[in-house]
């Protein structure tokens, strides 16, 4: 069910980024912040794979962002905010628990 209005989200904002690409630059950096923000406070608790995950999107989204590819941006970024959100409902990593 969460994945599915993960999915929902993730359409509807590329849906979104077509119409305004303003938004797209100012979600792009909101994305950034947060997932600096987000690794700096929780970095004890994520997991090392999670980390490395979150850390490869947020530079694949800088680079984006440095290339002044505000849609490329967004994505990254938001698939790794995405992944922040994700450990509390998922566990600490893929493939934990079963």
């Amino acid at each position: 069910m969460k994945r599915t209005a993960l999915l929902y989200s993730a359409a509807l904002l590329s849906a979104t980024l077509m119409a305004s690409p303003v938004f797209a630059a100012d979600l792009c950096d909101a994305n950034l912040q947060k997932i600096k923000d987000t690794l700096t406070t929780k970095e004890a608790t994520l997991s090392e794979s999670l980390k490395t995950e979150v850390t490869e999107l947020q530079t694949k989204a800088s680079d984006a962002k440095a290339a002044g590819n505000d849609k490329a941006c967004v994505e990254a970024s938001s698939a790794a905010v995405q992944r922040l959100e994700a450990p509390n409902t998922e566990g600490s990593g893929k493939g934990s628990g079963s």
